[in-house]
């Protein structure tokens, strides 16, 4: 017969059970997405690495060009190119990648290899305010160092551009702006936010924006402004006034060109150099700005990497 309080001790027991498998998935759950899944391609492969930032292994994925193969001690420069929003996609990598993979094969753009860092769905791209996410850590002081182990790299500002869409745009101008002695050239695409105030997000709902507000800033509009865009313009102004290539791009029907057209003035009233381009046309999709670009797009990366 089961006594009283061993039924009790049992319950018990099995409450925490229960409590700890809860655990044990919520946080399976959380830490999933560190891990991209692994890719089917001749040219690009998944890389782990140890993150001592996020506590796990992260994962990003490397496409590196068929000359990289025959030669033992070429180096090559790299281009890191930042997702947007939803998160890294096995297949828009690889879409991406033929594009360049041409590109190089017919001269058109110098030889580079091509690094795709897994920001998670709705990252930004930057340290979250209550630290639980630490993606700016991340990128530029464990992906790139872990590259620049791994790979006959040019492991120098001198040799690191840096690019994205829409999320990946707004990440790439924040990283470049905030830290113009690691990147000779940024490129943001399509990007957003890039408003002073983060009090209305064009593609996304109420809802979204409140949610990304609140995980991401902690609700604080001081914190969002001290992480953007239009405030590292104003802070590092001097020092982004030579050396780094600044290339803006967004489709003239984007809902983000309105955001990207007063950055643009913003860049101009703190005379930073830089290229503004709308695309007539084009909506908020990478494909198509590529497409628009043409062989323009080429030309970018060659002044980035012409010797000064």
């Amino acid at each position: 017969m089961i006594t009283g309080g061993l039924k009790s001790r049992m319950k018990i027991l099995l409450l925490l059970c229960c409590l700890l498998l809860a655990h044990t998935v919520a946080r399976a759950q959380v830490q999933a997405p560190w891990v991209l899944p692994d890719i089917n391609s001749p040219r690009v492969k998944r890389v782990l690495f140890d993150s001592a930032a996020a506590k796990q292994q992260v994962s990003c994925y490397v496409f590196t060009p068929e000359p990289y193969d025959r030669s033992t001690d070429q180096r090559f420069p790299v281009l890191y190119w930042l997702h947007g929003s939803g998160g890294s996609s096995a297949q828009a990598v690889m879409s991406h990648t033929r594009r360049y993979a041409a590109a190089m094969r017919e001269g058109k753009m110098p030889l580079m290899i091509i690094v795709f860092p897994n920001g998670l769905p709705n990252g930004m791209w930057c340290d979250w305010k209550d630290g639980s996410i630490k993606l700016e850590t991340i990128v530029l002081k464990e992906l790139i160092p872990h590259i620049d182990r791994t790979y006959r790299t040019v492991a120098a500002r001198e040799g690191r551009i840096i690019e994205g869409f829409s999320m990946g745009g707004y990440g790439s101008a924040r990283l470049a702006l905030a830290h113009p002695d690691m990147f000779c050239a940024a490129s943001p695409m399509g990007a957003g936010p890039m408003q002073p105030e983060f009090t209305e997000t064009p593609r996304a709902s109420p809802r979204m924006r409140e949610r990304l507000f609140r995980s991401v800033y902690g609700g604080d509009m001081d914190c969002y402004r001290a992480l953007s865009p239009w405030k590292l313009a104003e802070v590092n102004a001097a020092n982004l006034r030579s050396g780094l290539l600044l290339r803006q791009i967004v489709g003239e029907k984007d809902e983000t060109m309105p955001n990207n057209r007063a950055f643009h003035q913003h860049l101009e009233q703190l005379k930073i150099p830089h290229t503004y381009r709308e695309l007539p046309g084009i909506p908020h999709n990478p494909d198509q700005v590529l497409d628009a670009l043409g062989e323009d797009n080429w030309k970018f990366y060659v002044e980035a990497l012409r010797k000064k």
